[in-house]
Parts: structure tokens; sequence; C-alpha cells
């Protein structure tokens, strides 16, 4: 019998109940008003204590949107959390991860800023990731703009915010110090079709379907590190690693593989795993209020894994 949290099944039974077309089935400007309907229902306000600034950020194809967070109680060290929304590649912006940013920064006391990067499939892969590490780069040597110290980086992002932030981590750590990477239910890959992908594959949010729907209007190339980021020959002297997962997830089992690999290739890991929970909750801290534990859980591990 599958374990699911008493908040996660009212949900679940409550999104039954309303029916209607799953994403998969419209087109990305209505999957994109949809994901923001639902962060309106199941999201908590941001939080008090968090001074946000919308900025522009320098990107490969254009000037990119992004917005810093400084908690009231930052970080003096200059320790800043980059962190890549999720939504597939295809949907979500600032304003869909907007509440649970400001969370993550009250959180941590660390000053963070969030990247709007090219959506598929206007701009499929591999734009976005292009996009991640050139704001990325940004960050780490232009402090002046965002108005505070930057000294060395955190890379945080939840679903495909996890995939561009594994990829950050991997690709910056020779140019810049980076502390840590935040995996929040990353996709690391996208070749994966068995285990939780099937075992959850529909009735837990987020669907098989809608993987697969992500992944045509991406158009990656699927066995290419940046887009599978577990596929990758260089695993040696990552940052350290705080992976989340979620026990109802479909991409539960490539996180699970994604934090074994990095322990077994020598790095430093800490792994968290939500039973009864789904894919998103981050997002839905209101309408699952013990996805709001998990979070704070997160957090307290990240500054385990910086002691």
């Amino acid at each position: 019998m599958v374990y699911v949290r008493e908040d996660v099944q009212q949900l679940l039974g409550m999104m039954a109940a309303v029916g209607g077309p799953q994403m998969n089935e419209v087109d990305p400007e209505t999957a994109r008003a949809m994901y923001v309907q639902m962060g309106s229902i199941g999201e908590r306000p941001v939080p008090e204590g968090v001074t946000l600034a919308d900025i522009e950020i320098p990107g490969p194809a254009g000037p990119l949107k992004g917005r810093t967070y400084r908690p009231a109680n930052a970080a003096a060290d200059g320790t800043t959390i980059v962190f890549y929304h999720g939504g597939g590649w295809v949907i979500g912006d600032l304003e869909t991860h907007n509440s649970l940013v400001a969370e993550i920064a009250k959180l941590t006391g660390f000053n963070a800023v969030a990247v709007d990067y090219r959506l598929a499939p206007e701009a499929p892969w591999p734009a976005a990731v292009d996009d991640a590490l050139a704001a990325a780069r940004w960050v780490a040597t232009e402090p002046a703009a965002l108005g505070f110290k930057v000294s060395r980086l955190i890379f945080c992002g939840d679903s495909a915010g996890g995939n561009l932030s594994a990829i950050a981590a991997r690709a910056i750590r020779t140019e810049f110090p980076v502390a840590a990477q935040w995996l929040i239910y990353p996709g690391v890959d996208m070749t994966n079709a068995e285990g939780s992908m099937q075992d959850y594959a529909e009735g837990y949010l987020l669907t098989a379907a809608g993987m697969a729907w992500f992944g045509a209007h991406y158009a990656a190339d699927v066995t290419h590190p940046h887009a599978s980021p577990i596929l990758s020959d260089d695993w040696e002297k990552l940052p350290p690693a705080l992976v989340f997962t979620c026990g109802l997830d479909p991409l539960r089992d490539q996180g699970r593989a994604y934090a074994g690999k990095l322990i077994a290739t020598g790095n430093r890991v800490i792994f968290r795993e939500a039973a009864g929970q789904v894919h998103g909750s981050a997002q839905l801290r209101q309408a699952i209020p013990s996805a709001q534990a998990d979070l704070e859980g997160q957090a307290a591990d990240l500054k385990a894994l910086l002691a």
C-alpha cells in the first residue's frame, strides 16, 4: 500500500474532484497560466523580513529578468544563493517561485538571486543551460550591480531548476568558489523511464505524460551531460550536495541515483527524502502544510553541509 500524507491526500482529492485538462493536454501558454493559478491557490505568502528587488542580468541572447532577495539577517560573508526555478524548462518564472525563494533566503540567512532563464519551446535546449551559466558567472563577478558582497555561490533549484543547478555547480566550480548545490527533487536523467517513473506515473501531481510533454518541448539531446547530468564523466571534487526527493515523485529514483553516484565518487552529500510527499510540494506549502517542515529541514541540512 502506498503511503500518502494526510495533507497531500486532501490536495490530491480536491484536484481530482475539480477535474479539467492536464498541462500536457494543452499548449505551453495555457500550461503556464495553469501553473500560476495553482501557485496562487496553494502557495504561502511571501514572508516578512526579506527585501526584494528586480534586476536585469546580461544573457547570451539578450537581457534576462532576475530578482534579488535580501533577508534581514543576511550573512556578512558573501555566501549567495543562485536559484533556478522549476517547470520542466517550459513553464514557471520569477512569480511562480517568488514566495519559495524568499522563504529560502529567510531560512538560510543568505542573499539570493533568482534567474528567469529562457523557456522552451520558444527557446529549446540548450538555451536554459546557456542562460543559467551566464547568469551564474555574472552574479559571481558583478556584486556591485546586486548591491551586496558575493564571495561564494550556492546553486539551488527545484525540478528543472535542480537540473540546471547540478549542471552549473559542475561547470562553474573551477572558475569561482561554489559552496554547495541544493537539488530539490531534481530532474537529472532524461533517459529514465522505469522505477518511480512508472510507479507514480499518474495521480500524484507530476505525471510521466507530463514529463514526456516537457521533454518534447525542451528538445534536448537526452544523453548530453547538459541535459542529463547523471551521465557526466566528471565527478571528482564536486561541490557538497544537498539532494531532496519526494516519496511519491516520478523523479524520485533519479534523484536517489544522483545522490548515490555523488557519494560513490567521494563527494560530500546530505540526502533527505520526504515520505508520502509529491513533486512540486515546495511551492504548495499553504495547501500542503507539511511541505513547510520539509523546507525547514532542508535549510537545516544546508547549514550542516556547510559547517
